[in-house]
């Protein structure tokens, strides 16, 4: 019994793993094309903060929704309906973890995206998202709150 539970264990430890990875990927299209949006047209951290936070959504969001919609077959609104919450929560984790550390990396205020810093400051937001969100989409899949994709 005591090994059905610690395999149990692993295969939702790399289950979550797998998710988180999923979302990441989502929100990192979204989250690099908005510092380089904002960036690139001189917004303010705040600026760029919000548009960067807002296509990851968006993205993150497109890349749960359609796996789910091919392989379930339903609709938009019923996939949207089936992964709101879960997608909602992991990457919300994800979008302050990665915003957190890009802005004390500087990257957010780089003057330009062609600066290393502005790529330095990603190349430490991303894994900085997954470490905050994967034991966050452990508990949301433990709690059958989150589908995987």
């Amino acid at each position: 019994m005591n090994t059905h539970k610690h395999h149990h264990e692993s295969n939702r430890l790399i289950t979550s793993a797998q998710a988180t990875l999923h979302c990441l990927v989502g929100c990192v299209i979204g989250e690099v094309t908005g510092l380089m949006i904002g960036v690139s047209l001189g917004f303010t951290v705040w600026q760029t903060i919000l548009l960067a936070t807002f296509l990851a959504y968006i993205s993150g969001f497109t890349l749960g929704l359609v796996p789910v919609m091919k392989r379930e077959h339903v609709s938009f609104i019923q996939a949207l309906k089936m992964i709101w919450i879960g997608e909602a929560i992991s990457i919300g984790v994800m979008e302050i973890a990665m915003n957190l550390v890009d802005y004390y990396a500087g990257g957010m205020q780089a003057g330009t995206i062609f600066s290393a810093v502005f790529w330095y400051g990603i190349a430490l937001a991303i894994p900085a998202g997954f470490l905050a969100a994967w034991p966050v989409n452990w508990w949301l899949l433990s709690r059958n709150m989150k589908k995987c994709h």
